[in-house]
């Protein structure tokens, strides 16, 4: 296995705002620093995939807030998940990281199979992102500790439809120590 971590969503916007609680966003961001710097120390590359919206974007006529204006600091990754320099920022207009992005070639440039999705939304971005990998023919795992929703139900829900997927183990549900474990361990 040779995999990748894609963490979506985990820009200064989306803190401080509504979902950022210790039933929401924030509830993530210490474990998903910890969980970082454990995969900088395996050499498992870590790409941020941060919302980059444009002023009057499409995605705003719904109702979505308008956040994380293209080239505003509430589009940058957050100060507390410490990103590194090795680390690859890919601005992303939609839910999915691969959406008329250049991940595919990224992730294939650098020669990986597997990809690990965390972030926020569980019900948009990191399932997007997650179908998206499958749909470019890599393993793909959800982190289920690395993600959340505005609400722990809707979190779970997400999580227990996809822990029974049929397409197991193309689509594995794990957290991040199973994820880590079954690196370090073949």
């Amino acid at each position: 296995m040779k995999p990748a971590v894609i963490i979506v969503g985990m820009v200064e916007d989306n803190f401080g705002k509504e979902g950022d609680s210790e039933e929401g966003y924030g509830r993530i961001v210490g474990p998903l620093g910890t969980f970082l710097k454990k995969c900088r120390h395996l050499s498992i590359p870590v790409i941020f995939a941060c919302d980059s919206f444009v002023e009057g974007d499409f995605i705003f006529k719904g109702g979505m807030r308008p956040h994380a204006i293209r080239g505003s600091a509430g589009a940058a990754v957050p100060a507390g998940l410490a990103r590194a320099q090795a680390d690859t920022v890919l601005p992303k207009r939609r839910f999915s990281a691969f959406f008329k992005t250049d991940l595919d070639q990224t992730l294939r440039t650098i020669q990986v199979d597997t990809v690990a999705v965390g972030g926020i939304t569980t019900d948009f971005s990191v399932v997007a992102t997650a179908m998206d990998a499958l749909c470019h023919d890599f393993s793909t795992i959800i982190l289920e500790d690395l993600c959340t929703a505005r609400s722990r139900e809707m979190h779970e829900g997400f999580m227990d439809a996809y822990r029974r997927s049929i397409i197991y183990p193309l689509l594995k549900v794990s957290s991040a120590d199973e994820f880590l474990d079954s690196f370090e361990h073949g």
